[in-house]
């Protein structure tokens, strides 16, 4: 079994959403400070973290659409461990749209076929040409609304792309949300490493949210699986 990690850091002001909370972390106790205070051992030490929802590589849930759409902690666990490929799109320009025809172009270049109940990953190289840099967060290319369509016409649960929006900065962006909550699909942004996953072939695809009470989305530690048994 071989595990590749999809997964980005979470650390003190690790980039985040424009207009959203910074992630801030920080050391709540010392194991000196542990020690002082209970005469433990070797003190236990504690950090904390303060952030969004959608903080780092994570999982949109539907209420993050509209008021009518599921928090998460109704969302179903089925839909985190699902089969999933991955396409390359690393030659779409940044800030440029990703439409249907590139996506099944992608798809017959791939040799795959998509998996139903599963999910599509979109490598764009956005996250290995930009971050941590300021233009991570604008110049990612991304679907439209057509192309949201089309993903969804494929039978897969949700879709995951390397940046922290699903369709380029803007408008568009705002629309895929909107067409993902009258399609019944979600998807996954800021995730990683998606280069390591290109002509591997169909993998596992495991991303578990924490169960926030009412929540619109959650930080996952997203992961592809090869040779799970």
């Amino acid at each position: 079994m071989r595990i590749v990690d999809l997964s980005r850091d979470l650390y003190h002001r690790t980039p985040s959403y424009p207009g959203q909370p910074p992630v801030i972390h920080g050391v709540w106790k010392t194991h000196e400070e542990a020690f002082a205070e209970s005469g433990n051992i070797q003190g236990n030490s504690v950090m904390f973290f303060s952030m969004a929802d959608h903080a780092g590589t994570h999982i949109d849930a539907p209420r993050h659409f509209g008021k009518s759409g599921m928090p998460m902690d109704e969302y179903p666990l089925e839909n985190c461990i699902v089969p999933g490929i991955c396409l390359d799109l690393r030659h779409i320009a940044p800030r440029a749209e990703i439409g249907p025809d590139d996506l099944a172009a992608a798809l017959k270049a791939s040799g795959q076929t998509v998996p139903q109940g599963g999910t599509i990953l979109l490598c764009t190289g956005h996250h290995a040409r930009t971050f941590p840099t300021v233009a991570y967060s604008t110049d990612n290319s991304g679907v439209n609304e057509a192309a949201t369509a089309w993903l969804a016409d494929q039978g897969i649960v949700h879709f995951g792309i390397d940046s922290m929006r699903p369709g380029p900065e803007g408008r568009i962006n705002a629309l895929v949300h909107k067409v993902c909550l009258e399609l019944g699909i979600t998807h996954m942004e800021s995730l990683c490493n998606l280069e390591a996953l290109l002509g591997q072939g169909p993998f596992t695809f495991i991303g578990l949210p924490l169960k926030f009470r009412g929540g619109t989305g959650s930080p996952i530690r997203a992961v592809a699986v090869y040779g799970l048994r």
